[in-house]
């Protein structure tokens, strides 16, 4: 990386001197500081973010203390490959953390935007509506989305058929042959409609659930069989006219090779904290364009993930056709609030993407207070 740097004396280095954590069991911010103070604000993954944010101090701050912030691609590599005997998804969501807070201190230092740094424009992106609810009816579903639609102006939705890792079972009975045209009739023709099975099913029962959506006119098919099933999923996409979507949990970019030779779905759909930050997240958007298929990553609460993904769907030549927003509040994710300044709002069906230097948004001191802290440094 290089952007011009010009904080210190021309030739000098600028190296990480501390990494600090803030974290709860749902969210973990990420503090980098170099050694002439200045510093970028970024975030392990959500789930378990304590746990995440100790595998960020025991197997990530080591390779990462007293190294220039500019080898950010060199450590990307070097981290997996020093911790090969670890290669799952912790240490790519401790990753993730001191990435995307390097990439704050990036546009910090440069008085620009990530999304600028990627060489997009911030900019107003359209986003689709995303339903974490599967415990309410398919009448009751439809009717929230008609006042979301009505009030932010969404134009895309995504629902939830069968249940999470659900070996085909619904979460109750008939709920997926319900909501699917119902959600379709209430909101009608002017909409783009995804469905998403949290991989619910075997290959018989995905097709056929996925002709029901075909037969209701949905776009998006989300992970339909179990994530680790790439030669199910193969199946389901080719047997299928609707776009078969996946990639959320895939977080070793050996896997993300195979996927795309072998043609397992139609859309790519990466986490930017799953698999290890925004650098090795351009790696899939660059999978994504060499093969002619959109990227649209997953980004199912309003923790920093959104604020990232949208900088990078701001720039990115991939680009599918919208952003993954959460419609879910206080009620289902009381630890998604009170994160940040300023909050992300729908408006028109599109969402702002932040304009201000690194991530343009403020962490909330409130919150960081409440959290539990630890620092890795070089004194």
């Amino acid at each position: 990386m290089s952007f011009g740097v010009h904080s210190k004396q021309a030739g000098d280095n600028m190296k990480i001197k501390s990494i600090e954590t803030f974290s709860t069991e749902f969210v973990g911010f990420v503090r980098v500081t170099t050694d002439d103070g200045q510093h970028g604000w970024g975030q392990v993954s959500t789930y378990n973010a304590d746990i995440s944010a100790l595998v960020l101090h025991r197997q990530v701050a080591p390779y990462a203390l007293g190294t220039d912030i500019m080898e950010l691609d060199r450590l990307m590599e070097l981290i997996p490959d020093r911790e090969h005997k670890f290669p799952g998804s912790y240490l790519r969501r401790a990753m993730s953390g001191l990435d995307t807070a390097v990439w704050d201190l990036y546009g910090k230092l440069e008085n620009k935007s990530v999304c600028e740094l990627l060489g997009g424009t911030p900019r107003p992106i359209r986003v689709y509506a995303s339903s974490m609810r599967r415990d309410i009816s398919a009448r009751d579903e439809a009717d929230r989305l008609v006042r979301l639609r009505d009030t932010c102006g969404y134009d895309a939705f995504k629902i939830r058929v069968g249940s999470e890792f659900g070996h085909n079972v619904d979460e109750s009975p008939g709920r997926t042959e319900s909501v699917i045209p119902t959600v379709r009739k209430v909101l009608g023709d002017d909409v783009d409609l995804l469905a998403d099975a949290n991989c619910c099913y075997t290959v018989d029962r995905a097709i056929k659930v996925g002709r029901m959506l075909e037969d209701n006119d949905y776009c998006h098919y989300e992970e339909p069989c179990p994530y680790w099933e790439l030669e199910w999923i193969k199946q389901v996409t080719d047997a299928l006219d609707i776009d078969v979507t996946g990639g959320e949990q895939d977080c070793d970019l050996a896997t993300w090779r195979r996927m795309v030779a072998m043609g397992v779905v139609n859309v790519l759909q990466p986490d930017i904290c799953y698999l290890g930050g925004i650098n090795r997240t351009l790696k899939v958007a660059e999978l994504a364009l060499q093969s002619g298929l959109p990227c649209t990553p997953h980004s199912a609460n309003l923790s920093l993930v959104t604020v990232f993904t949208l900088h990078l769907m701001g720039a990115i030549k991939a680009v599918g056709p919208y952003v993954e927003f959460s419609i879910e509040g206080a009620d289902y994710y009381p630890w998604q609030v009170g994160l940040y300044e300023p909050v992300l709002t729908a408006r028109d069906g599109k969402v702002q993407i932040p304009e201000g230097p690194g991530w343009g948004v403020d962490i909330n001191t409130d919150w960081l207070e409440r959290s539990s802290y630890q620092i890795s440094n070089l004194d």
